[in-house]
């Protein structure tokens, strides 16, 4: 009988260990490196069945000899998973699907699944075949392209694709798939690691992509290995609030595309409805016009959105001021407060300031810099800025009015959605020609000042 081999792993980061000790010595932490048996020292590839699609063993060729026109991207039906994705499925592709629970990741994918004109098998590691059926009923009840397997175990998933060979394969979830050349449970860091090379080295080899979905731990990484995200070509992060409708889609890594994209949206009963116009959903209607609210004009990747900045400044009841952003960094409001108090005179230092990116979104372009600048001057002075009004400019630490990238596009978007005016930096460089809209130039923080502050 060959001796069982066993190593020591970090459960938090990965990290191999020869014996166990008390503290991790990559990532810190306490008490997470446990025992686990490694691979037993046989081991049959996946493409060893008879009926494999894998019929051709790698060589190398070069590189003007590699054809490209037959592995054309598979066009989504979803136009926000389409858009994230950098225009569709790269066939060969491995993509990691991370989030909150309850979030709606299995929903996504299974609406997309559904959706698709393609020959797909979902594989389910977490439900049963009747239980997925009765979700499928809500969001699409005909489908006959999709094919429900749950199964946990990767040997017997290879079985079955091998048999049906479909065009897209979903996993749900990577935590759940266990080997049996891996002897520890599912979902340890050993397990993962050998799940997800077996699902690469499947769709590597036959052009299939396939879709993951990924659990995540307290922290919000996704849970395993760090490798995982870095084995994989594409991450996407599902985010939004549980008590809220809303849902946004970021790629965090694409080899095969930008990771500047943003997919949202809206949670309903029978499924998850694709927001084209977000910015009619990011800014609230109101009535009345109320100190502290300003429109910023920003973009995601190419899509421009039009978003409600609110502020909120007040005399500090405690003896330390206050400091809150939801939605933006934290450091650079204290910097832009720091702006106005020097450049501005605005006496800031002893108040209360809160912020919050309405929609449940965050920022991180500095181009609402000014607006952010603005919400706080009116509130500060309980001035309400004209529901008319956005803002799309970066602030510097000397007080100048800074230009953004593809201000014409933000400038048309802003005229598309009926706004009057917009506040933007004399360096723009504006080429646009019979435009309804004002653009109204700045310099310094002090000339925006002058206009809202009469």
């Amino acid at each position: 009988m060959a001796k069982v081999k066993t190593t020591f792993f970090c459960q938090n980061c990965g990290t191999q260990y020869s014996k166990w000790q008390g503290q991790c010595n990559a990532c810190k932490t306490w008490n997470t490196i446990v025992e686990e048996l490694i691979q037993k020292p046989e081991k049959n590839d996946w493409k060893t069945y008879e009926n494999s699609p894998a019929k051709k063993r790698s060589k190398p060729l070069r590189i003007n000899e590699i054809d490209t026109s037959t592995d054309m991207r598979l066009h989504m039906i979803d136009a926000e998973f389409n858009r994230v994705l950098g225009g569709g499925m790269v066939p060969g592709s491995l993509t990691l699907l991370g989030g909150e629970p309850g979030i709606g990741k299995s929903t996504l994918l299974l609406q997309i699944a559904l959706q698709l004109p393609y020959k797909t098998l979902y594989v389910s590691g977490e439900e049963s075949q009747k239980q997925i059926k009765m979700r499928a009923e809500r969001i699409l009840p005909n489908n006959n392209d999709c094919y429900i397997l749950t199964e946990t175990k990767t040997q017997n998933i290879f079985k079955q694709i091998e048999e049906l060979l479909p065009d897209i394969v979903v996993i749900d979830s990577i935590q759940t798939l266990h080997s049996d050349y891996i002897e520890s449970s599912a979902g340890s860091i050993s397990q993962i690691k050998e799940c997800t090379t077996e699902l690469i080295k499947f769709a590597k080899e036959t052009a299939t992509p396939v879709l993951i979905i990924g659990h995540i731990t307290k922290e919000g990484t996704i849970a395993g290995p760090k490798i995982l995200e870095h084995m994989v070509d594409t991450v996407l992060q599902f985010e939004g609030d549980r008590n809220h409708v809303f849902r946004i889609l970021r790629a965090n890594k694409n080899r095969f595309g930008s990771t500047n994209e943003l997919g949202i949206y809206e949670m309903q009963g029978s499924g998850l409805r694709q927001v084209s116009n977000p910015s009619e959903l990011l800014i609230s209607k109101k009535d009345e016009a109320l100190s502290g609210n300003a429109i910023a004009a920003t973009l995601e990747g190419v899509r421009p959105l039009m978003i409600e900045v609110q502020a909120l400044v007040s005399t500090a009841v405690y003896g330390t001021p206050q400091r809150s952003a939801t939605g933006f960094n934290a450091k650079r409001l204290n910097m832009l407060l720091a702006v106005l108090e020097k450049r501005a005179g605005f006496r800031l230092g002893a108040k209360d300031v809160f912020l919050n990116i309405t929609g449940g979104i965050t920022v991180e372009e500095p181009a609402i810099d000014l607006a952010v600048v603005a919400a706080i001057l009116s509130s500060n002075e309980d001035e309400p800025i004209p529901q008319d009004y956005c803002f799309a400019a970066e602030v510097g630490l000397s007080g100048e009015i800074r230009p953004v990238q593809r201000i014409e596009q933000r400038i048309l978007e802003a005229e598309k959605l009926g706004f009057s005016t917009i506040f933007v930096s004399v360096q723009s460089k504006i080429s646009l020609s019979n435009t309804s809209i004002k653009i109204h130039l700045l310099t310094k923080v002090e000339d925006l000042v002058g206009v809202l502050v009469s």
